[in-house]
């Protein structure tokens, strides 16, 4: 087996384990949003759970499928041609992810840091007052203010 066969079955492989998760992670999505309506008998939450979850699960697969064909034109057929349909596919897979995550999320990725985490954090430092601990006693024996 010559080494371009070798990394042909690599990306084969590649491309069933993101078939696979495509195909596992939309049952795992619909029992999700099954469980969700089930619980609390409301559609609206259901159709959520599944979004999201499914919205995921399509990100992962899409990255799985984009190293199978990194695979395949890097060590198998490294035409100009095959190079120009990988940029055209991961641009696509670019400007999927980006609209799957802001849509996942709610927030476009710039603004993230700003409603999650450490952006709350720095949100409420800079408008909490100074921390005064009245414990604390200055040189002087007074009491901290």
């Amino acid at each position: 087996m010559t080494f371009a066969e070798l990394m042909d079955r690599v990306a084969q492989v590649f491309e069933v384990i993101g078939a696979l998760v495509l195909f596992g992670g939309l049952m795992v999505s619909v029992a999700l949003g099954t469980h969700a309506f089930r619980r609390t008998a409301d559609g609206a939450l259901a159709y959520r759970v599944l979004r999201q979850s499914f919205g995921g699960v399509i990100l992962l697969g899409l990255e799985i499928l984009v190293a199978a064909d990194l695979v395949r034109t890097v060590a198998v057929a490294p035409t100009m041609e095959s190079v120009l349909v990988l940029g055209v596919i991961v641009l696509i897979r670019t400007v999927l992810s980006f609209s799957l995550e802001t849509e996942i999320e709610g927030v476009a990725p710039w603004r993230r840091a700003a409603t999650t985490g450490v952006g709350r954090i720095a949100q409420a430092a800079r408008s909490a007052a100074p921390f005064e601990d009245p414990t604390v006693r200055r040189r002087d024996g007074d009491p901290a203010r």
